[in-house]
């Protein structure tokens, strides 16, 4: 009551403040108020100034704008800093300081994209962990993986890269992680490498993740003379 007094006793006076809340029944005069300002500060209110003065330091922007990397830490973070420091402020105190205003960065929760199916029968491996080919349109490599958006949806995005060179010669969204979408972009990296004078001619092999979206538990396979299918060895029918 007293702290409520001192932050509006320049706008309305501590005697006028004081009427008020006695009439509403919270009863106080100024000689308390006053008994309670001439006060000196407690322990706990000394600390707890000390160490806001010394997170402000790492949460504050300066003059140009710039922060600490600190900047970053959430309270269990910025408990352990300060440890290594030589502060010894207790976790709690500076969970309670930083609940006023402050808060560390969060990481979104994290979207799993492949999510392998032991029971579904699976390509042979004709690569072998081995990424590294001589030459362009030997290794086409496929993934996909997430893109946040605002209002904390995501979208999909599928890669076709060839392996010699890192480079991404095919892409596709879409807003569901079926094997569609990375089939197509597949088929996109072989009408680029057509378009350029480079197609595939059927010895290229095409490698991706052993995930299970809609039956796409497949690991490598070569490419046909078109570069846009490939055998499925469950049903024997080409996708």
């Amino acid at each position: 009551m007293c702290a409520f007094i001192a932050e509006h006793r320049a706008r309305f006076g501590v005697a006028q403040i004081c009427r008020v809340l006695t009439a509403h029944g919270a009863k106080i005069s100024p000689r308390t108020f006053y008994a309670w300002a001439a006060r000196p500060l407690s322990t706990r209110a000394l600390w707890d100034t000390t160490i806001t003065e010394i997170m402000v330091g790492y949460y504050e922007a300066d003059a140009e704008g710039r922060r600490p990397p600190e900047s970053l830490y959430g309270a269990v973070k910025m408990w352990a800093y300060l440890q290594r420091q030589g502060i010894p402020v207790a976790r709690c105190t500076v969970e309670r300081l930083m609940r006023s205003g402050w808060q560390g960065v969060t990481r979104r929760k994290r979207v799993r994209t492949t999510i392998a199916n032991p029971s579904d029968e699976r390509a042979p491996d004709l690569v072998d962990r081995q990424f590294k080919v001589p030459a362009p349109n030997q290794l086409i490599v496929a993934d996909f993986t997430y893109v946040p958006m605002a209002g904390g949806s995501h979208m999909y995005t599928a890669f076709a890269i060839d392996a010699y060179a890192g480079r991404i010669v095919g892409w596709e969204c879409s807003s569901t992680k079926t094997d569609k979408f990375v089939r197509t972009a597949v088929r996109h990296a072989a009408e680029l490498r057509r378009f350029e004078g480079k197609p595939f001619l059927g010895n290229t092999i095409h490698h991706s993740d052993a995930g299970s979206q809609t039956g796409f538990n497949r690991w490598t396979q070569h490419l046909d003379e078109r570069g846009v299918e490939w055998d499925d060895h469950r049903d024997g029918q080409r996708h």
